[in-house]
């Protein structure tokens, strides 16, 4: 069956084309990149629902527009949470931040910051529903029992304490502490989680959400490039090969990212009253297979 592209698509592909050239060719010295960021990603996010609503039918956006936009909102402290934590890790700062007073920044940077749960989920949607992952065949059983959640627990405690203590060596633990952290508490509370498919051998969600913050990532990362402000690294090992800002070895950070951004969204989506919601999961555990025209 063939299907349109929908309006909104088209709308993220026209911010896409007119913002990301603008946004290059008027960077430094300007600080275009503080008010384009967000259209620019806005369009991304826009644009990839487009894709998901052509190849199945459904989407974030179709299925809830409501909740579309709460993601928007729920981003904005999810990704501060990791600004605040990098204040101790210092594996990131901004050149141009100096260009904006506090409220302005803060400001600028939440608009810009609500476009990456969306991003994400979106992106992981789109590789949930290609042939090749639709029809990857079981994993191993990773059960969210008494002992698996208890030992996740106590590794996210023990990998986020030794990341706060020593930075210099345990960095990296950056983007895997929250969600051995996070994973079990929304298990505890009855909140959606991703044991509920690894208990079924069902490793599809999870490779999804991997490579969804990947793709992300190599764009976040290929669009501050030629941004202004953007954002530069100095990380204490490792350091080597950089593509865009990002050392080669940073990519992999991005993989279990997006598992602690799922973990993070269930989370507030429990405390909301929404225990069960399948509205992200709908596009990531039971998602078509591209039908042919």
């Amino acid at each position: 069956m063939e299907r349109n592209f929908p309006i909104h698509g088209w709308l993220g592909a026209g911010l896409i084309s007119i913002v990301w050239p603008v946004n290059w060719l008027f960077s430094n010295p300007e600080p275009v990149t503080a008010y384009l960021f967000f259209p620019l990603w806005l369009g991304y996010c826009l644009f990839i629902d487009g894709l998901n609503v052509k190849r199945t039918g459904t989407s974030l956006l179709t299925r809830s527009k409501r909740k579309y936009i709460g993601l928007f909102f729920v981003s904005v402290p999810a990704w501060w949470l990791f600004e605040v934590l990098n204040l101790r890790m210092q594996n990131w700062f901004y050149t141009g931040r100096e260009l904006f007073t506090y409220i302005e920044f803060f400001a600028l940077s939440s608009l810009s910051f609500s476009t990456v749960i969306p991003a994400v989920f979106g992106t992981a949607e789109f590789l949930r529903s290609t042939s090749w992952l639709h029809n990857l065949g079981p994993g191993p059983a990773i059960r969210p029992n008494r002992g698996t959640t208890v030992f996740f627990a106590l590794l996210g405690l023990v990998t986020f304490t030794a990341m706060l203590a020593w930075p210099t060596a345990f960095f990296p633990f950056f983007w895997l502490s929250l969600f051995f952290l996070l994973e079990p508490v929304n298990v505890w509370l009855g909140n959606r989680s991703l044991g509920e498919r690894t208990n079924q051998r069902d490793w599809r969600p999870v490779i999804a959400l991997w490579l969804g913050a990947l793709v992300c990532g190599l764009f976040w990362e290929m669009w501050n490039w030629y941004s202004y402000p953007k954002w530069v690294y100095e990380i204490p090992w490792g350091d080597f090969f950089r593509i865009f800002e990002m050392p080669l070895l940073g990519y992999g950070g991005y993989l279990p990212f997006g598992m602690e951004l799922f973990a993070l969204y269930h989370l507030l989506a429990g405390l909301f009253g929404d225990k069960k919601s399948r509205y992200v999961t709908d596009g990531l555990y039971d998602s078509p297979v591209r039908e042919s025209s």
